[in-house]
């Protein structure tokens, strides 16, 4: 039985899903093998699985928010600073698998890992449980918690609102480099409106990076008006 499991309040029938959560790519790189999973895509479904339950809960106990005040509530409950105190709650850096340099690094306390471990996890207990337990746990994680109301700001939603006042306007986000070694990466994302573009940002994880690609493109945007 993994420690962890006691703080989730669950047990999995495959621990392997676990521990494929808590595995970070600088880890399974050190593995000569390559045969071990790292939790990237368990982060892709967790993220997806994650904005579902939230919405959902949004839409049925606010009938009378409009979707723009829906957008903003949610991205406020799943947003990284967000998801890191449920990582801190959990204890998840003593349980994160890491590559030595990353170790050293102090990526135990990185907020990007942290996030991205937690939907990892919610990930893994979606795959073995099913969907009425990961409501549970985000239920006990993430919804029991006061919606944030910092001066953080969403900029991928502002500027979805920004270019959505016409309709027709697509947004892209795409990947133009990422650079240094896997405990100290630099990445760079590129967001084009209408397939031109028109902002890049740079950031040590990729949301991070498409957060600060959103500010560019929404001040060279309303600087425009």
């Amino acid at each position: 039985m993994h420690p962890l499991e006691d703080v989730l309040g669950y047990r999995f029938e495959k621990p392997e899903l676990l521990e494929r959560a808590l595995t970070h790519s600088s880890y399974a790189n050190e593995r000569l093998d390559g045969a071990l999973d790292c939790n990237e895509r368990l982060e892709f479904l967790g993220d997806a699985v994650l904005g579902m339950v939230v919405g959902d809960h949004l839409y049925r106990e606010h009938p009378d928010l409009p979707e723009g005040d829906l957008t903003r509530l949610r991205a406020s409950m799943v947003c990284e600073e967000a998801l890191v105190e449920v990582a801190k709650d959990w204890r998840l850096g003593d349980h994160i698998r890491l590559g030595h340099g990353e170790t050293l690094s102090g990526g135990q306390t990185r907020t990007s890992i942290l996030a991205d471990a937690v939907e990892a996890v919610l990930a893994a207990i979606y795959l073995d449980g099913g969907i009425a337990q990961v409501r549970r746990t985000i239920r006990s994680a993430i919804l029991c918690r006061e919606v944030p109301t910092g001066s953080t700001r969403d900029h991928k939603t502002a500027l979805q609102e920004f270019v959505q006042r016409e309709k027709g306007h697509v947004l892209s986000y795409e990947l133009i480099s990422e650079q240094g070694p896997d405990h100290q990466k630099t990445f760079t994302m590129a967001v084009s409106l209408d397939g031109r573009q028109v902002g890049q940002g740079d950031g040590h994880s990729k949301k991070e990076a498409e957060q600060m690609a959103a500010k560019v493109a929404l001040e060279i945007l309303e600087s425009k008006e």
